[in-house]
């Protein structure tokens, strides 16, 4: 993957974009980061699902359910 570096000199106003290719520790994080996301959002979805069940097994809506809790 490329990676655009830009800098700005704020004494002259010139910006300066240099591309380069990503190192291997870079595309680790990158890659890291993507399966933690992906993980937390599989989580996110699954605790959905489970609050859905447990309001459709109750026979109530989610706005119900937040009038009985508060």
């Amino acid at each position: 993957m490329k990676i655009t570096e830009r800098t700005h000199n704020v004494e002259t106003g010139e910006t300066v974009d240099v591309e380069r290719d990503e190192t291997a520790a870079e595309t680790k994080a990158r890659l890291d980061a993507a399966k933690a996301l992906a993980a937390q959002s599989a989580i996110t979805d699954a605790t959905a699902t489970r609050k859905a069940a447990l309001l459709a097994r109750l026979g109530i809506t989610a706005d119900e359910a937040k009038l009985l809790i508060g």
